[in-house]
């Protein structure tokens, strides 16, 4: 059964200062003036305890992530064989890891899943389908278990971008592109590369990671979870888009109503980032009341997502 997407609503002026200097955005939800740490978000320069290893993972990250990888990534884990569990299983794996390239958190990642989720569900009470694609989007984190190949952080997490045409400036750390086999290519470092104006993101290569893993799986499994829900999971990171707007001369008149949800969707899953802990098994039984909408467990990674 296919689930009806209502039309978001969205503000025009969505960054209205409040009181304490906070934002008031959409549904409510109100951005903190600093991040786990005391920094703004996605402050990449500021000296911190995190900042040499969120540089040097996107170092190693721009140095590797080439259009040849990436369609070999695709390849191998497009054939959803490595493992079969839950979603909740899946879940709970992500306890054991801390995303490298987030200068923000230093969470284990089911943390930001339930932190995301549970934003959302305030303020968008009626959009389960919202709520569950909260939870999942970063799902995809599991390429770093050694139950799906034990990838190294650079090739699964940190911002994605579209690979086969030029590196935008706007993409962290830029500079290491400059060591990256693509970007002296005659055709990649073009400002289309491969691809045609206007082509749509389904015909663009991503950098791999655990967007396009997950996105696969929802995709290769015949979801009915709305369109809205597999492009929030596959561009969720990609940050030079939804908050630069570069890249959008690929889009097509679909991907510029996703974005719509995109966005609305970003502003929970960055800023709800905090060191204030959700209460796992007091939030359990609703996610559960979820995945019993959903057939599960499936064929190899994971599960089918299917809302009533």
């Amino acid at each position: 059964m296919t689930v009806i997407v209502p039309e978001p609503v969205l503000v025009e002026n969505d960054q209205e200062v409040v009181d304490g200097g906070a934002l008031d955005l959409d549904g409510g939800f109100v951005v903190p003036d600093s991040n786990a740490f005391g920094h703004s978000f996605r402050d990449y320069e500021k000296q911190s305890q995190r900042k040499a290893a969120v540089e040097e993972f996107y170092r190693i990250n721009h140095l590797n992530q080439t259009y040849e990888f990436a369609k070999k990534k695709k390849e191998e884990y497009g054939k959803l064989s490595k493992a079969e569990m839950s979603i909740w299983e899946c879940c709970e794996l992500l306890n054991e890891f801390v995303d490298e390239s987030d200068p923000d958190l230093d969470e284990p990642q089911i943390e930001h899943l339930l932190q995301t989720a549970e934003a959302i569900r305030r303020d968008y009470p009626d959009h389960d389908w919202l709520h569950l694609t909260a939870l999942i989007h970063d799902l995809g984190k599991v390429l770093l278990h050694s139950s799906f190949g034990g990838e190294p952080q650079w090739c699964v997490v940190g911002d994605t971008f579209p690979l086969g045409c030029a590196f935008d400036e706007s993409i962290v750390h830029h500079q290491f592109f400059k060591e990256n086999p693509d970007y002296k290519n005659p055709v990649y470092k073009t400002k289309l590369g491969i691809y045609s104006e206007n082509c749509g993101l389904d015909k663009v290569t991503m950098s791999w990671g655990h967007d396009e893993y997950m996105y696969l799986v929802m995709k290769e499994n015949m979801t009915t979870l709305p369109p809205a829900a597999l492009f929030i999971v596959r561009f969720h990171s990609f940050y030079s888009l939804h908050r630069s707007g570069a890249y959008t001369y690929l889009m097509d008149d679909d991907d510029k109503e996703m974005l719509k949800w995109l966005q609305i969707f970003n502003k929970y899953d960055l800023y709800s980032k905090s060191k204030v802990r959700v209460d796992v098994e007091k939030v359990k039984p609703y996610y559960m009341s979820l995945f019993n909408k959903v057939h599960q467990p499936i064929n190899k990674l994971c599960f089918y997502l299917f809302l009533d």
